[in-house]
């Protein structure tokens, strides 16, 4: 896939998440507690990659599914992984004052608010994927691959980890069991809701999840060396955070150049993961991009 096609299917992708999420804001609003929704707007429009929520819709049309009818799917993860992330910038959590290039969600409603926000947006998320046109079955699937994803087992897992082990001088499998949790479980998550929304094969929940677990190790490695080498203002957060708070990264154990190198390793699994699916053209392009972005 050329640069050009690429670049006009995720600003589809991206437009149509977008739109949906907005017309889900507007009926949240409410005069009388407007702080509250007005926080969940602020950190749910502030200017993401909607990696997840595209990575539901390409694996929904790759195995065969109605797109549009897995928005409200897509949107939900969309909605959870900013709720994790408005709860990581907690002063009890990261203590991150930026986001995405923005004060972070407690530096401009408060740490109350951002709590709440955070809590209200987990809730929509699935009150949002429960309203999908879709089959029950397939609906339960993705609510249940999704509640996993956010649980004890993934997000809210990665993330005791990372407080238990914070000043703890970490061995590769150590930082790989939180990078699975806090990161690669809900990616993972969005590219088996993609297949369950289309009603896909097990051979192909397989692929996705293999896909995903490579993709998402990969893109945080990233991470850990955009927080050494990345510019602030592209990257959206500080730079050099990691090293203050006292964690350790693949950067420390693997250096810039050993990381670059697992990188790429990971994202040829990925590729490799999709195997006999048809029309991947995206996926693919979308590892390569990703293994070299700077934000």
């Amino acid at each position: 896939m050329d640069e050009k096609l690429f670049s006009a299917c995720m600003v589809e992708y991206k437009s149509a998440v977008d739109k949906y999420l907005d017309a889900c804001l507007e009926e949240t609003q409410c005069a009388s507690y407007h702080k509250l929704t007005d926080s969940m707007h602020y950190s749910l429009t502030a200017g993401g990659k909607r990696l997840r929520a595209i990575l539901v819709l390409e694996f929904c049309r790759i195995c065969g599914g109605d797109v549009e009818k897995a928005l409200p799917v897509a949107c939900g993860v969309e909605m959870l992984h900013t709720y994790s992330l408005i709860h990581d910038d907690l002063p009890v959590m990261d203590n991150d004052d930026l986001r995405r290039g923005k004060p972070s969600n407690h530096k401009v409603f408060g740490e109350c608010t951002a709590t709440l926000a955070g809590d209200a947006l987990q809730a929509l998320a699935f009150e949002t994927v429960l309203k999908a046109d879709l089959p029950a079955l397939r609906v339960l699937k993705c609510a249940q691959v999704l509640a996993n994803a956010a649980g004890h087992a993934g997000i809210c897992g990665g993330q005791q980890l990372d407080l238990e082990w914070e000043g703890k001088i970490l061995s590769a499998p150590e930082l790989e069991e939180i990078y699975l949790r806090k990161t690669s479980a809900l990616i993972r998550a969005a590219c088996l809701m993609g297949v369950a929304a289309a009603g896909g094969t097990k051979e192909q929940e397989e692929a996705a999840a293999s896909y995903a677990d490579n993709f998402g190790f990969a893109f945080q490695l990233r991470d850990d060396m955009l927080d050494v080498i990345g510019d602030e203002k592209t990257f959206g957060k500080p730079i050099g955070s990691d090293r203050e708070e006292g964690k350790t990264t693949f950067v420390d154990i693997l250096g810039l150049n050993g990381c670059q190198r697992v990188i790429e390793a990971h994202s040829e699994s990925a590729v490799e993961a999709l195997g006999d699916m048809e029309d991947t053209d995206f996926l693919i392009h979308l590892v390569r991009v990703l293994e070299k972005r700077e934000q």
